[in-house]
């Protein structure tokens, strides 16, 4: 073995500060998961563009959740034929997928949950239902898939799992996604298996989405209720559109143009609901999943 690179005292700083920092990171993951706010699926997806998760050991990740411990931790690496040392990177396809489906399945609950997916016309107040209706605690938040750059206040498996392009080509071939789409650029997706786990554990989910992905999640999830928001009148959702003062007069022409299309769409969708009162709207989702 040759001796190790010779540091400058500011790279030996520079890799302490690393260190220490990818020590704090997982140790925020692995509170994270005790508390239930991380399943097994998020920390893997994590872990596909984050160093420092990807280099957690599979056993500190098993001992993080509810109701494993050291011994079942053991005895499931084991069986599954994971090295007691491996680390997250190192799993091959086969092994990650033994994880999730084994997580997937001790999680089972009686009942599973319900998947409402809301989308309707742009303007029309799906953001404000949406943040209304998590605010309750009764729907778990899927957290969506971007080939975007976080900008400086996002958290990759927080705000998005920043992925590359080539990542989330492979995860469209491979069929990961319940939906996509690309918009100013980029691509969006909501991840497939998340969602499945959460469902499969009995909570509740709401997707907020465009037309064109609810149809994709319904050819995924056929039990997905699709809730389509109408406005009360269309003179009301043309005055939305045009007090954003930032569109010019085009843009607002092409924006009224879509939402008649948009309204268009509204038979397709299982459950129609009109946003007069976002308070009535969000006593209505809550009832459906009931």
């Amino acid at each position: 073995m040759g001796r190790p690179p010779e540091l400058s005292h500011q790279e030996r700083l520079a890799a302490l500060e690393k260190a220490s920092q990818s020590r704090k990171r997982r140790a925020e993951v692995k509170a994270k998961i005790k508390r239930g706010e991380f399943s097994i699926d998020t920390v893997l997806e994590i872990a596909e563009n984050e160093e420092a998760i990807a280099k957690m050991r599979v056993r500190e990740l098993l001992e993080a959740l509810t109701g494993v411990g050291k011994v079942r931790a053991s005895t499931l690496m084991e069986r599954l034929n994971i090295s007691p040392t491996r680390r997250i990177a190192g799993l091959g396809r086969h092994q990650i997928k033994a994880l999730r489906n084994e997580f997937m399945k001790s999680s089972h609950a009686p009942t599973p949950g319900k998947l409402l997916v809301l989308s309707g016309p742009g303007g029309v107040g799906k953001s404000t239902v949406a943040t209304r209706l998590r605010a309750t605690g009764d729907f778990w938040v899927s957290i969506s898939a971007t080939t975007r750059a976080p900008r400086t206040n996002e958290h990759d498996g927080v705000d998005y799992f920043f992925i590359s392009e080539e990542e989330f080509s492979r995860k469209v071939k491979e069929d990961e996604f319940l939906e996509w789409a690309e918009f100013a650029g980029s691509r969006y997706a909501t991840p497939r298996a998340a969602v499945q786990e959460a469902l499969l554990a009995g909570r509740n989910v709401l997707l907020e989405i465009e037309i064109a992905g609810a149809k994709q999640v319904k050819a995924h999830l056929s039990q997905a209720i699709l809730v389509f928001l109408e406005p009360p009148t269309w003179e009301e959702l043309v005055a939305r559109l045009e007090a954003r003062g930032t569109d010019s007069p085009e843009r607002r022409a092409e924006r009224l143009q879509l939402a008649q299309d948009e309204l268009a769409a509204a038979s397709f969708f299982d459950v129609v609901i009109v946003n007069d009162q976002v308070e009535q709207v969000v006593e209505q989702l809550i009832a459906l999943a009931s």
